[in-house]
């Protein structure tokens, strides 16, 4: 799994969810806020609450929602260790029959973190050679 697919997904969720709302009745409509609502911090941070949407993603085993989930995990910036452990304990509720899905997500995690570090190091490369052009710079004059 590519961030291109995670894009992707993003963006088709998007306008799907836009379609829906458009002929939505208003109790749907309503079901939409009180869903975005309870993943606000409350007495539980929105880390933690996403990490429980994992969860429960993953013991449903609803592709969609593990990929909605895990990313808003990963932009929370929860831990590696808090992710495996929250997918552990989908396994251990969900049983043998989550481990596609559980394959699937640390795959997609992976690919967030290798992405993720790829950026930090065109970011400090960015950063290494505009220090070395003012420096040049400033020995030039």
């Amino acid at each position: 799994m590519s961030t291109k697919r995670i894009r992707k997904f993003k963006a088709e969720r998007a306008a799907l969810n836009a379609t829906l709302l458009k002929y939505a009745p208003r109790s749907l409509k309503r079901f939409f806020s009180v869903d975005a609502e309870a993943f606000q911090p409350g007495a539980l941070p929105g880390p933690t609450k996403e990490l429980l949407g994992l969860v429960a993603s993953l013991v449903l085993r609803c592709d969609d929602c593990i990929l909605f989930h895990l990313n808003n995990c990963f932009q929370a910036r929860v831990s590696d260790a808090e992710f495996a452990e929250a997918a552990a304990i989908a396994a251990v509720i969900g049983g043998t029959i989550t481990i596609p899905h559980l394959r699937r997500a640390f795959q997609a995690w992976d690919e967030l973190r290798r992405t993720r570090a790829r950026r930090r190091v065109i970011k400090h490369k960015g950063h290494k050679a505009h220090e070395e052009s003012v420096q040049s710079a400033k020995s030039a004059d």
